[in-house]
Parts: C-alpha cells; sequence; structure tokens
C-alpha cells in the first residue's frame, strides 16, 4: 500500500523524498528549535502583501531554507505535533494522540499529556543527550520530566487562564518539575518572576523567552527548543491573519531575533530551526455531538448537587473532542452490536452537509493515517465546523454570534486540508540559502535536526530533508 505521505504530497516532491536518504551527515552544529504555535506559512511567505513587519522571519527565506506548508498529524492540535516534531513519528507510534487525556467521566479537570512518559519512543533531547551534548527546553509540550534533557522548565499548569489572583505558589509547582533541582529560582534571582499557569499572552512568551536567552548565555546547549503560544491564542480568539494575531506575531519576530543572535555568540556553526504545529481556519459553527449520543442513552447524566450541572454517570460511545475532528470511543462494556448503532448515527448525520460532517472513518482508515488508534471511528468536520463539548441544546450552533460578532480560529482539522499546514525554516552555516523546499511532512523534521546535531534518531520514519548547500 502506498504511503500516506507520499499520496498527500506534489509527486515532484515525493520523487525528491525518495533521494534524500542518500544524503550525507552534515557536519555537527549546535540547534536551537523553536516552534511558534499556530505559525501558518503565509504569515512569512506573504508578508509583503499582507503589511506585516516581521524582518527576522522574512530573512530566513533569503538566508536559509524553508517550505511552502508542512503537511500535519492526525489531529493537527498541539501535543501530538510537537511530539512529532521531536520523535519523527505519527501520534499512533509516538502515543500521544490528542492534546487531552481521554476522560469520559469529566474528572480530570481538563488533564492534558503533559507528562513525557507518555512518549513510548525515542526522542531528539534523547538522542543528543547520548551523544554527549548539553540539552535544554523551555515550555515545550510533553516535557514533564522528559528523559534526556539536562536544563529542563516544562509546560504545565493548574490555572488554565491565569489572573491577577492566581495562586503565586504555582510557581514552586513548575520549579519543583523544572531541573537540575534550584535551576528556577536562581534564575528568577536574575531575570525576574517566572509565569504563573498556563500565560498563553504575548507577555507569557517574554518570560520565556528571557529564560531561554540565560540558558543560552549560561549553559550554551547543544540542542535546545523552546514553544511560544502566544500566536495560538491570538488566532484562536480572534481568527487567523486578525490585527490581533498579526500584532502579535511582530512581538514575536523581535523574541526569534534575540534568540538567533544568543545562539550565534555561543557558536558561529548555531543553527536556528523554526517550526509550527498546525495551520488555523476561521470557524463558523460547532458540531456537539454529545448531544445525539446522550439522546441514544448511550451516554447517562445526573444533575450534581452541588452544581445542577450535568455530571456524566455513565457511557457506553462517547466523542473525544480534538478541534476539527471527533474521535468516537465505545466502553469496553459495549454491547456487541453498538458499534454498528454509532455508525448508522454518524452517517445519518453527514448525511446533511448543515451538520458540518465531512468523513466518518472507520478503525482501519483511522490506522491508516495514524491518528487515534483506539478509536472506532473518527469524525473528520468541514472546513469552519468546530467540535463542542455541550451535552444539552442543538447539534449544531453558531460561533460567530456566540463570539459578539467575532470569527475565531481553530485547527485539528484534516492535514489535508491545505489551511491547516505548518511551518518550517532554517538558518545558519552550511545550510542552503533561498532553498525552497516545497511542501513537506512534519516527520521528516526530526530526522532532520538528527542530521544537523550529527546524532542518530532510532525509529524515524521519513527520510530527512537536505539542507545542505
Amino acid at each position: 500500500m502506498q504511503a500516506l505521505w507520499q499520496k498527500i504530497m506534489p509527486a515532484r516532491l515525493v520523487a525528491a523524498i525518495c533521494l534524500l536518504a542518500a544524503a550525507p551527515l552534515a557536519v555537527a552544529a549546535p540547534v536551537l528549535l523553536v516552534s511558534v504555535d499556530g505559525l501558518k506559512p503565509e504569515y512569512v511567505l506573504e508578508a509583503g502583501a499582507r503589511g506585516l513587519k516581521i524582518p527576522y522571519l522574512r530573512s530566513l527565506m533569503e538566508q536559509g531554507v524553508y517550505a511552502d506548508g508542512v503537511v500535519g498529524v492526525w489531529p493537527t492540535v498541539t501535543y501530538p505535533s510537537h511530539t512529532t516534531l521531536i520523535t519523527g513519528r505519527a501520534p499512533a507510534d509516538h502515543g500521544i494522540v490528542d492534546n487531552l487525556e481521554f476522560d469520559p467521566y469529566r474528572r480530570y479537570a481538563d488533564a492534558w499529556y503533559w507528562y513525557a512518559a507518555h512518549i513510548r519512543v525515542p526522542t531528539l533531547w534523547q538522542a543528543a543527550h547520548a551523544a554527549g551534548l548539553t540539552t535544554a527546553s523551555v515550555g515545550w509540550p510533553v516535557s514533564v520530566a522528559a528523559e534526556g534533557v539536562d536544563v529542563l522548565i516544562p509546560e504545565y499548569w493548574r490555572t488554565g487562564e491565569p489572573a491577577a489572583d492566581t495562586d503565586p505558589s504555582d510557581r514552586d509547582l513548575i520549579a519543583a518539575l523544572s531541573r537540575p533541582l534550584g535551576l528556577l529560582e536562581s534564575m528568577q534571582a536574575r531575570v525576574g518572576p517566572y509565569m504563573r499557569g498556563n500565560d498563553t499572552s504575548i507577555d507569557g512568551d517574554a518570560v520565556k523567552t528571557r529564560y531561554s536567552l540565560d540558558i543560552l548565555a549560561r549553559r550554551k546547549p547543544g540542542f535546545m527548543t523552546l514553544h511560544l503560544s502566544s500566536l495560538d491564542a491570538a488566532e484562536h480568539a480572534h481568527g487567523p491573519f486578525s490585527a490581533e494575531a498579526n500584532a502579535t506575531l511582530e512581538a514575536i519576530d523581535s523574541m526569534l531575533a534575540e534568540l538567533s543572535a544568543a545562539a550565534q555568540r555561543n557558536d558561529a556553526r548555531s543553527i536556528m530551526v523554526v517550526v509550527s504545529d498546525h495551520g488555523f481556519m476561521p470557524l463558523s459553527h460547532r458540531v456537539n455531538l454529545f448531544v445525539p449520543f446522550l439522546q441514544h442513552g448511550w451516554i447517562k447524566t445526573a444533575p450534581d448537587p452541588g452544581t445542577q450541572t450535568l455530571t456524566i454517570t455513565d457511557w457506553q460511545a462517547e466523542p473525544w473532542l480534538a478541534g476539527g475532528m471527533v474521535a468516537i470511543m465505545l466502553s469496553a462494556s459495549a454491547e456487541p452490536g453498538l458499534a454498528g448503532e454509532v455508525h448508522s448515527l454518524l452517517a445519518g448525520l453527514a448525511a446533511d452537509p448543515k451538520n458540518g460532517i465531512a468523513a466518518v472513518l472507520d478503525h482501519d482508515a483511522i490506522l491508516q493515517r495514524g491518528g487515534f488508534p483506539t478509536a472506532t471511528f473518527l469524525v473528520v468536520l468541514s472546513p469552519g465546523y468546530y467540535a463542542g463539548g455541550a451535552l444539552t441544546g442543538p447539534l449544531v450552533t453558531d460561533v460567530a454570534a456566540a463570539a459578539n460578532g467575532e470569527m475565531p480560529g481553530g485547527h485539528g482539522f484534516s492535514p489535508e486540508d491545505a489551511a491547516m499546514r505548518a511551518a518550517f525554516f532554517a538558518t545558519g552555516k552550511g545550510l542552503a540559502q533561498h532553498r525552497d523546499l516545497g511542501v513537506i511532512d512534519m516527520r521528516q523534521i526530526a530526522p532532520s535536526v538528527a542530521r544537523l546535531l550529527g546524532v542518530a534518531l532510532p525509529g524515524a520514519t521519513a527520510a530527512p530533508l537536505v539542507l545542505t548547500r
């Protein structure tokens, strides 16, 4: 069977990829890998036409290697994508299949896949560390207690939306999860307090940048990862290419320039790689699949005695939300014929375009795409239709009305949709200049970074890119 990535890429790119395995190893050099969450390649490729003032990012097109787009993974959401970026493997292989863990009773308080123990395959951190390189990471998803990271400030929070009255002791929690022991306390004395909770504002990214600059200056890592998340937050709130999103990216551009300069001060051979995890598109509707599942009795609820809100008390089949797609999970105790009943419901809903369902994939089709390996079905939503979690009300609701007229953005849709394509830029001594790679596969990035570092990444499934001259 032809590999999926071969099906979704241009023929000229497939032919080029087949030649890459024989490419010579690059000279080992320090690499700084920075993810700008939600960065669509058009922000940079079309910066002039859009009036964006992002001189550093634009310089990467002239001075380095770049992609017209990066075909992501199923689903195109942050945590599975970031884990693919450091492993070169699909979510079904590496184990991080969604942002949030499956929580059918909603008892986990919105627990994300924070812990690196869930990653089932080797990472770039481990490969670099095993080769004797000093490694560092700030704010990277799925990095709590990550093996192979010498200097670590993981992405973790107890408060999803920090406010002025957020518990200041939350910094003690991050300090306890950071390493080496005492790292955060000593850094706070030099560069100011670390952020509390999940601060996805531009101020939060500024804090992570200050900490990364300090690590670069004092630790001089051979491989470092950093995750900047404020562009994603601006796009969710206001939509891609909104004035707010554009202003956020312009601020991030200055941070990237500072980070690149710091890496160059450490070693003139340093390579800067700027990536993203997914694209974005404007949203128009929410699809609340919990509602028909409740109506069919596959989910049972009862009022919470304290709040009078509905709580889930039992389930046989339940949606697992992932932005622009929804995995359908069946309980281990489900009746033998339930899968057929669920499929009949989904097929009937998909028959009406007003319900915003583009496709219903069965288990085999899901596995072919490298997505949710334990799901029975995968509902792929139409562009602009987003997964909703309401337990009551209509199946489809209007997003614009709920957002006071704004058209917020989202992701998680099929990676075959060009709007979901992520970004890739790389620059540094020895790399080609103004080389357009066309459209690439996200799984190619990790083995390419490994080649730049001069290390081996076991298990990567795609050929590395040719980045050198």
